[in-house]
Order: structure tokens, then C-alpha cells, then sequence
């Protein structure tokens, strides 16, 4: 078949690489535009588009997928369908009847759960200890369309929303694949999603990274695996924003009030509202990722953290 593939950050790319070395055409990608990045805020391509120079593949990268422009190129590329992971734009009416098959999406999610933009996010901060993939049929409503094959995944108590997110993307690729065979032969039908178990996982923002040290120990440690490695989890020091990597709550640990820290030549704990947690990695601002018993060895006194 014909495909146009859609999709823009690095967790796209196992399966536009599979689509790529399979019997199908990937005949063009289409991604978000390039945009300023980092703090130099040079203009970057994503990931997708990087990957389609490299291999020579048509790039095609509108501010939004309702552009005439686009809707003509998609025409003039005959395409038969569009699979997406991640693209990061709403897709209209108007362009998602182009393709003979339509527009078929992977999401992180075992659907009707966790429909939106962070479901892997959102399954590591809500405690999910089972979660997968679904591949299914693009529509107006969100994450709504018919599911032609899903997948699933254990979430281990230590995941960050990043492993997580690396092993889904991988099976995930497999499991697209094996749709897209399955729709140019004919052989699957759409199963529509049940109306029970919906949830919904909007973005994660910077505020919702912020470490809430009155919350349980389990529930610090779950929102600070939800946003490793992005936006990254944060707490405040001194004004600025100290990032903080995966904590351990540990039982055994000092007896401390919610934010009070106490520092160790080897460790240091901060209290919640259950038991400590054990820090590991953090990061001051403007300074590269260290161990956090070496950064507690350079402060004069123990911090409180807010």
C-alpha cells in the first residue's frame, strides 16, 4: 500500500522504521514544522522529519492538516492510508477522508482508557499496574474510533513514563504492521470501544511535575516516575527549581515532616506524609545531573523544601 506516515517525536520512529523496511510505500511523512528548541532556541527538525531526510523520503510539514495545500499534495500522493503515532495536530474532517482507508492511529493506551495526550503519563501516576496499545480508526472524537488490535504491557513498580513509553513504542510498531497488513487484505473489522472505563489523560504540565511532599511516599514516588523524563519532576530550593530524578521511599528512613530533608554523607531523605523518600539523582538549576548525597555534602545546612 500506499502510506503516508504522521508523527513527530522520537517515540514515532520504530514503527515509521517498520513501515519503512515492510512490503508498503511510505511515499511521504508529515510532521510538525520545525521549531526552536533548547536554550540556544535554534530552529531543529523533529525527529520524524530528521529521520525522512536521512532516508529521502518527502517531508510535508503544514502549520495544520486543514491547509488547501496539504489536502492537494495528500490527493496528488495516492496514498491508501495514514498511520500516526504521535503527531501532535488535530486531523480534520476534510483530510482524513483523503486516504481509501483513512487515517488508523497507534495510542499508548489499553482504550477506552486513558483517551488524550499523556496516557502513558497518566497510567504511571495513577499506580496502573497493567497497561498496553491500541491501534484504531482515526475519527473526529478523541482516541474514540473503532480498534482493529491492541496490545499489553506490565507496568513495573519502578517504570519511569519513559521505559514505559520505549517498550510500548516498540511492540507498538509490531502491532501497527500487522494492521496495516491486516487492512490490505481485508481481514479486520474495527471493534468499537466499550462505553464503560472511559478516562482521560490531558498534558502533563510543569505545575503538575511540581513534587507534592504532603502527599503519601507512594504518591511522590509515582508523580515523579510520571514525569521522568519529561517535563521532569521539580521541587522548590532556595527560589529555583531543583529537577529530581526517581526517589525510593524507604520504611527505615528518619522520621521527617512532609519536605523536611535530612542530609547523610551517603544519602538524603526528604518526609512526605506517609514515610521518607530516598533521593537520587538532582539537578540544580543551571548545573548538570548529580548524585544527591553529593550535592547535599556542598550545602551548608539542610533545606526545607516546599
Amino acid at each position: 500500500m500506499r502510506i503516508v506516515f504522521a508523527g513527530t517525536p522520537e517515540v514515532a520512529l520504530p514503527t515509521l522504521a517498520a513501515l519503512h523496511g515492510s512490503r508498503h510505500e511510505v511515499v511521504a511523512v508529515l510532521t510538525r514544522p520545525d521549531a526552536r528548541t533548547g536554550r540556544g532556541r535554534k530552529v531543529s527538525r523533529s525527529p520524524v522529519a530528521a529521520w525522512a531526510d536521512e532516508h529521502g523520503v518527502e517531508v510535508l510539514t503544514p502549520a495544520k492538516p486543514r491547509e488547501p495545500a496539504f489536502l492537494d499534495r495528500l490527493r496528488d500522493l495516492d496514498v491508501d492510508l495514514v498511520p500516526v503515532v504521535a503527531y501532535g495536530a488535530l486531523v480534520p474532517p476534510a483530510a482524513l477522508a483523503v486516504p481509501r482507508l483513512g487515517w488508523i492511529n497507534l495510542h499508548f493506551s489499553l482504550l477506552p482508557a486513558w483517551r488524550g495526550a499523556a496516557p502513558v503519563q497518566h497510567a504511571v501516576l495513577n499506580g496502573d499496574e497493567l497497561t498496553g496499545a491500541c491501534v484504531f480508526q482515526l475519527e473526529e472524537g478523541l482516541d474514540t474510533g473503532p480498534v482493529y488490535g491492541r496490545l499489553t504491557e506490565p507496568v513495573a513498580p519502578t517504570d519511569t513514563a519513559g521505559d514505559l513509553l520505549d517498550r510500548l513504542a516498540t511492540a507498538g510498531a509490531r502491532l501497527t504492521l500487522d494492521v496495516v497488513d491486516g487492512l490490505e487484505a481485508g481481514a479486520l473489522t474495527g471493534q468499537p470501544q466499550p462505553e464503560d472505563g472511559v478516562s482521560y489523560a490531558p498534558k502533563i504540565t510543569v505545575d503538575d511535575a511540581r513534587v507534592r511532599w504532603s502527599d503519601p511516599a507512594f504518591a511522590v514516588d509515582r508523580r515523579i516516575r510520571a514525569v521522568t523524563p519529561a517535563p521532569g519532576a521539580w521541587t522548590d530550593h532556595d527560589g529555583q527549581r531543583l529537577r529530581l530524578g526517581p526517589v525510593t521511599p524507604d520504611p527505615d528512613g528518619p522520621d521527617l515532616a512532609p519536605g523536611e530533608v535530612a542530609l547523610a554523607k551517603h544519602q538524603v531523605h526528604v518526609g512526605t506524609a506517609t514515610d521518607p523518600v530516598l533521593l537520587g539523582q538532582v539537578q540544580p538549576a543551571g548545573k548538570k545531573p548529580m548524585d544527591a548525597a553529593a550535592w547535599g555534602r556542598g550545602l551548608q545546612t539542610a533545606p526545607r523544601f516546599a
